[in-house]
């Protein structure tokens, strides 16, 4: 069967861009689990470092945002003061997927191939798509990071900490957490709550946590500082009102934006569930492990020349994420090969191909493209409108039909 364009992947990219080519009467096929990542390789109970107002999927009108959705349902919300809860946002990709995207197909690709001047969509049930143009929306959660001393172990004992949406299984447990950042800050207090006791590791001299929200700020400070979707600043400003620009700086300023801008830090909701009851040894890092009688030894170093040694049942990896494309097997070796990657992230066109042409990377992957931006789901509707645009303007248009909750709306 053949299909113009395939969507792989059903998160706030793919939905949004699904939402506004099917807006433009454009024919498509998108597969995956709706809102899947946010479902299974993120902790329940865990906040939103975004802001609600910045926390919104993207249908062509604009018409159905974050706030509205709470309003339907009666759910509290804020555009600023309070954080987003993680099963809140999943509800609203749901309903944002029934409303605009109904056509989904929760089946899953598991391989993509050249054949002839065509892409073949592999699904896991065996059939076959013909694609002239397939988008890849595979969120950074698909990219795991275990540091060397840790990969490799029984997951009996150490695991990354995308494997764990219940924190309660390890209820009574002795666990170590190692990582400073966000996710490492998050899992430690999920844990903590949830009846185990737990250990913090972080390499850090001391955890960061970003500032508590002022939506009321003075003039001077709103005009020194703007408010942005990824945080107030002039050069957040520039990231998120000009990614478009940010694509035509130099590769290697890119790259070091990328990798430095709004790095590792706790949200600001996180300090008083984690600060004075969680035990955090700051300024370590484990240089060696071992396992015996059924527990994990970590060997840690200090900052300042000191060795410890702590046990533990289980440690949990909050060590981040590294995109690399030479490691997404369901795109073909060859294909692969053939993508042109700079520290694993694929180097696109000003709409998204890669160097393999009719293949595109949208999210997280395309931030050395188009800036900090695309870390976020607030990158969806640059992303989607661009996109959508740029494949309006050469694909087989269809009638648009209106699902029965557009047209009941």
């Amino acid at each position: 069967m053949t299909s113009k364009i395939v969507i792989v992947g059903a998160g706030p990219y793919g939905l949004s861009i699904a939402a506004h080519l099917r807006a433009k009467g454009v024919g498509f096929r998108i597969f995956g689990k709706p809102m899947d990542n946010w479902q299974t390789k993120m902790p329940a109970g865990m906040l939103l470092k975004a802001d609600g107002f910045a926390s919104n999927l993207s249908d062509s009108n604009d018409s159905y945002s974050l706030e509205t959705f709470c309003a339907e349902r009666g759910l509290a919300y804020s555009a600023e003061e309070e954080p987003v809860p993680r099963e809140t946002f999943i509800a609203y990709g749901h309903a944002f997927q029934q409303r605009f995207v109904p056509e989904v197909e929760t089946r899953l690709v598991t391989a993509i191939r050249r054949s002839g001047r065509e892409f073949a969509v592999q699904l896991g049930d065996g059939e076959i798509i013909a694609a002239d143009k397939v988008i890849v929306g595979i969120g950074i959660s698909d990219f795991p990071y275990l540091p060397p001393n840790l990969a490799g172990l029984p997951d009996e004992f150490v695991t990354h900490c995308s494997r764990h949406e219940d924190m309660t299984a390890f209820r009574d447990q002795d666990v170590a957490v190692i990582g400073g950042g966000s996710s490492a800050i998050d899992v430690a207090a999920l844990l903590h709550e949830g009846g185990a006791k737990v250990k913090l590791v972080a390499r850090r001299p001391k955890l960061l946590f970003h500032g508590p929200p002022q939506p009321n700020r003075p003039l001077v400070a709103r005009l020194r500082a703007p408010q942005t979707g990824i945080g107030p600043g002039w050069r957040s400003t520039f990231y998120t009102r000009a990614p478009q620009l940010f694509y035509y700086l130099p590769a290697e300023t890119r790259m070091r934006i990328v990798k430095s801008w709004l790095g590792p830090a706790g949200g600001w909701s996180m300090r008083e569930r984690v600060v004075g009851k969680v035990p955090c040894l700051e300024g370590y890092e484990p240089q060696g492990v071992a396992i015996s009688s059924g527990q994990v030894h970590l060997s840690l170093s200090g900052l300042d020349g000191s060795q410890q040694v702590i046990s533990a049942d289980h440690v949990i990896a909050a060590t981040g994420y590294r995109i690399d494309f030479r490691m997404v097997e369901f795109i073909d070796e060859a294909l692969r090969a053939e993508m042109k990657l700079v520290s694993g992230m694929p180097v696109l066109s000003p709409h998204f191909e890669t160097s393999v042409a009719g293949l595109y990377v949208v999210g997280p992957a395309a931030a050395l493209s188009f800036g900090p931006l695309l870390r976020f789901a607030f990158g969806a509707r640059f992303t989607a409108r661009r996109l959508a645009r740029h494949l309006a303007a050469t694909a087989v248009r269809r009638p648009v039909v209106q699902s029965p909750a557009l047209a009941t709306r």
